[in-house]
């Protein structure tokens, strides 16, 4: 027989190994986690307070939150410009994106819903696009752009319609924008709705089916309570989405049409890439931008939790 301190290292060691093995498991992710996420993020908030120079230390300098004050309050100067120009573009592609993006992939997840003929053909020819990458996407649209041999401008042309300059005037330049997007993304939400509406009962549906309650009540008053968090989840996500747009505007307008003087889809990515790791870099005045755009989802996403419990 062991005896009792052989007993009592043998139960110490089997509690260290299961203390141990949940810990092994999680540490692959940890790394990573810690790698791509934890440190980009804190180093970022340390370089919007310095005169950042990645090529020569020797020239970096503390500097506090004169970044930001450059880019928020000193009208002079042209970072002040580039902030807000691309923070009203940002604003006004969120705005124009984020209704569509919400309601059509409800609609058509409600007409998947009913299970008509074909819905299995359908739900896969409306979700595959997310499975591109926004070049290939660009590539597809930028086709049908084209103003003299574009897809959308032959068709409009052969009923007698001039079409227009799609990516070199506006507003067409954001509507071509906003479809390509709604084509890319729409399919991300409509699986979730979709999904979502399969939880809903259906003897609330039968019941105000009898009593004479039509489609539109019921997707109205059943159907959009009933799955009220997930619209909710999807509202936020497709906010951050559309807040981070760059691969768009970049590939499909380069910035433009200039007018005025302004590049009119140069959006706050675009300022913050350009001046991350442009020729003319400025990395502490990019992460300033970087991190005052965070701080602007975040509080617009509080507003909208906050919005949404009192509406509850």
């Amino acid at each position: 027989m062991r005896s009792a301190s052989e007993l009592l290292k043998t139960n110490k060691m089997y509690r260290i190994r299961k203390n141990l093995t949940p810990v092994l498991f999680l540490l692959p992710f940890g790394v990573i986690f810690v790698m791509f996420v934890l440190f980009p993020f804190v180093f970022g908030i340390t370089i919007s307070f310095f005169n950042w120079n990645m090529f020569d230390s020797s020239r970096t300098a503390f500097v506090g939150f004169s970044n930001y004050a450059r880019i928020l309050f000193e009208s002079d100067s042209i970072f002040y410009e580039y902030f807000w120009s691309g923070l009203k573009y940002t604003l006004l592609f969120v705005i124009i994106s984020v209704p569509p993006l919400m309601i059509l992939p409800l609609i058509l997840a409600g007409l998947l819903d009913g299970k008509p003929y074909g819905f299995r053909f359908f739900r896969f020819c409306l979700f595959a696009p997310t499975v591109l990458s926004v070049a290939t996407v660009v590539i597809i649209w930028s086709w049908q752009f084209y103003t003299h041999n574009g897809v959308i401008n032959g068709i409009l042309g052969a009923i007698g319609v001039s079409g227009p300059d799609w990516l070199n005037t506006q507003p067409w330049a954001w509507i071509a924008i906003l479809v390509v997007t709604l084509w890319w993304t729409c399919g991300t939400n409509m699986v979730i709705f979709a999904a979502a509406m399969k939880n809903v009962d259906r003897s609330l549906h039968e019941a105000a089916a009898l009593d004479g309650a039509g489609t539109v009540k019921r997707f109205c008053y059943i159907t959009l309570p009933g799955i009220r968090y997930q619209i909710f989840m999807c509202l936020i996500l497709t906010m951050i989405a559309s807040f981070n747009i760059y691969g768009q505007p970049q590939m499909l307008t380069s910035g433009g049409p200039v007018i005025d003087g302004e590049f009119t889809t140069t959006v706050l990515m675009m300022r913050i890439r350009s001046l991350g790791v442009g020729a003319n870099s400025n990395p502490g005045v990019a992460s300033a931008m970087a991190v005052c755009m965070g701080i602007l989802m975040i509080a617009l996403s509080i507003v909208q939790n906050r919005i949404s419990k009192r509406g509850e």
